[in-house]
């Protein structure tokens, strides 16, 4: 008998210690594909090795725009996700979205292992926090655009290989002598709203939209129809005309132009580094964004793009455990400085980038360091970033109208004026479904 309750008790203490380690799953919806989605995966494959208390499952879930509306719909139907990946401009609809989003510092607070703002860099941390200067999401794949060139194909053109266009008129310039060299394409750009609006107005520290772009409440509306951005609009379509800028899609879709060697210049995310590298069959070189010099207060700085990780409310306080380690694991210097230095994006942490500088990795990748330089200044009410409601549909609709002033169906002034319209529509609608 004595043995037999022995057995058992051993059974049941060997029952209690598997219950005990069972890890717990964190299912991480993302949007990574390509070379990036590999390091995404290997990012997470050293986490779970790490330890064996946690397993995060990364899933893609898609672009952007398709994984925010998975997560939202998913949310809904009581099958969130426990972290969700979002880009930027998807930040004030997240923010708005009460009762379904856990606060990223909130969490790692009450769980005891807090995650500092501070250790982040300004403009990424000012980014992603409340007005209480909190954090609501957690920093991680933050991007800048930059300018890229074909250095084989400035050689061959008989430009200097070594010095890129800093403005718009050196721009339109490479790209006639990059043309009558036999390219089939002299410049293009990815992310049309993003780049050519947003970070434009930026870069010129000048208003995209009004209450400080947004970040000052929800009253903000679009002020993209000033004299600069007509004039800008302008030139990029005579450059269409003439055939020196070429109008590749939406989204990414215009890397692919750059990477096959079909442009010579292309203005991208520093994140599409990681695939020129693997893709590219050529030398290329990385540059400031272009800009107009006789702007006052040009070139300010850019803003950042990207994308963050949000959690999502109701899940148990063992899983925002877990999540917050893997979140302490991703932003450790050595990971941040991996990241930054494997992808192109920034490093998010301050010391992410301390550990990058003192390897000497920029003095060996001339270039990768223009990101963080255009992102390390004083902002401005103009030059902190976009927080606006509705802003990837908003964006939909500059791009659209950006796709008929390139190709010459409707002039810049009035396809200007269509977008503040129809966004300022939009805005006004966010105001009040949020009120």
């Amino acid at each position: 008998m004595r043995a037999t309750l022995f057995a058992f008790s051993i059974a049941g203490a060997l029952a209690g210690m598997g219950a005990a380690h069972a890890a717990t799953d964190i299912n991480f919806w993302h949007s990574m594909q390509g070379a990036l989605g590999e390091r995404v995966n290997a990012l997470v494959n050293e986490f779970n090795k790490s330890q064996s208390d946690y397993v995060v499952h990364a899933i893609y879930k898609g672009a952007y725009g398709e994984s925010m509306n998975a997560g939202i719909a998913a949310f809904r139907a009581g099958n969130a996700p426990d972290i969700l990946q979002v880009f930027e401009v998807g930040t004030a609809t997240m923010m708005y979205a009460k009762g379904a989003v856990q606060p990223v510092q909130e969490m790692s607070e009450k769980v005891g292992d807090p995650i500092n703002p501070a250790d982040f860099i300004g403009a990424v941390a000012g980014y992603y926090s409340a007005p209480d200067g909190k954090l609501v999401s957690m920093p991680f794949n933050s991007s800048t655009p930059v300018f890229y060139y074909n250095k084989d194909a400035f050689k061959k053109a008989g430009l200097d290989a070594d010095k890129p266009p800093k403005t718009w008129e050196e721009v339109a310039e490479a790209g006639r002598k990059l043309r009558a060299a036999g390219m089939e394409c002299g410049y293009t750009t990815s992310w049309p709203s993003w780049v050519q609006l947003e970070t434009f107005a930026a870069w010129h520290n000048t208003p995209y939209a009004s209450l400080d772009n947004g970040f000052g409440g929800l009253g903000a509306r679009l002020e993209i129809d000033k004299p600069l951005f007509v004039r800008h609009m302008t030139f990029l379509a005579n450059m269409s005309k003439e055939g020196t800028f070429t109008y590749g899609g939406r989204g990414d879709a215009s890397g692919g132009l750059f990477t096959s060697g079909k442009c010579g210049m292309f203005t991208g995310s520093s994140g599409n580094r990681a695939n020129i590298i693997k893709t590219g069959n050529f030398e290329f070189g990385t540059s400031t964004l272009p800009y107009y010099a006789d702007v006052k207060g040009a070139p300010q700085n850019t803003i950042i793009g990207g994308a963050s990780l949000w959690v999502f409310a109701k899940k148990s306080p063992e899983v925002y455990k877990g999540v917050t380690k893997f979140f302490k694991f991703i932003s450790s210097p050595e990971k941040a400085a991996e990241w930054h230095q494997g992808t192109g994006y920034v490093p998010v942490t301050k010391a992410g980038y301390e550990l990058t500088r003192k390897s000497g990795f920029y003095d060996k990748n001339p270039g990768t360091e223009i990101a963080v330089k255009q992102l390390d200044a004083d902002t401005t009410k103009n030059s902190r970033g976009v927080r606006l409601g509705y802003l990837p549909q908003i964006r939909d609709i500059e791009d659209g109208e950006m796709e008929q002033i390139f190709s010459g169906k409707v002039a810049p002034e009035a396809g200007l004026k269509n977008m503040v319209k129809r966004g300022n529509e939009l805005l006004e609608r966010f105001e009040k479904s949020v009120k």
